[in-house]
């Protein structure tokens, strides 16, 4: 499994960054980046703080890739705070798309197709002219295990099918029973609508080549 968009209590998930791998582990992650929520107001903190948790490399045999969420932000600004993030050594940015069941600004998913990020994460009611930026600037389209987020994930893997850009399985972890395993992830591609072949691209073969990719900047 390798899971891309995860929280841990340096926002609002609820395991310090530490058991939050561990309990990956225990899952038969082999990658794992901690993305927690970041404006301007906290991006430096949590960077610093998460690119510690390299040391947890030397000790389980598991990635670990330091992340963002860049979540609320204004859509003018987003951006710029996706700069930032890569410059203070983000390794995952994603950005808190759309989603139906939140107050997300209107335009946030155009914006953060057109910045240098790499997961839209849950993006909602996403269009095809959306899709075709994802596709484009090589920006993977997330179907998402989280509950509530995972309501549009039959429009988002429809969308991403028709355009043909790139999609990913993520958890959006905040608590311990939000980790799933391999199976459970290719159980959700393929409930969203996906066949066999793309729901292995999402759940191994995308995230893999974006670990790779950001493995070797």
């Amino acid at each position: 499994m390798i899971d891309l968009h995860t929280h841990s209590l340096l926002s609002d998930g609820s395991l310090i960054p530490a058991e939050l791998v561990r309990r990956a582990v225990m899952h038969n992650y082999s990658a794992i980046a901690i993305t927690d929520h970041v404006d301007f107001t906290n991006i430096e903190f949590v960077l610093d703080s998460i690119r510690k948790t390299s040391f947890l490399e030397d000790e389980w045999e598991i990635q670990v890739l330091t992340g963002v969420e860049i979540t609320h932000v204004p859509p003018g600004k987003i951006a710029v705070l996706a700069d930032k993030a890569r410059s203070l050594g983000a390794d995952i940015i994603v950005v808190h798309g759309e989603t139906v069941v939140e107050p997300v600004a209107p335009g946030t998913n155009d914006a953060a197709l057109r910045a240098d990020i790499d997961i839209l994460a849950h993006p909602g009611i996403i269009t095809p002219d959306e899709a075709e930026l994802a596709r484009k600037n090589s920006i993977a389209l997330e179907i998402t295990a989280r509950a509530g987020h995972n309501r549009t994930n039959g429009h988002v893997a429809r969308i991403a099918s028709e355009i043909g850009c790139a999609l990913v399985v993520d958890t959006d972890t905040h608590a311990p029973e939000d980790l799933i395993t391999d199976e459970m992830a290719f159980k959700i591609a393929v409930g969203a609508g996906l066949d066999d072949r793309s729901a292995l691209a999402a759940t191994r073969t995308n995230p893999m080549r974006l670990v790779e990719s950001r493995s070797r900047e």
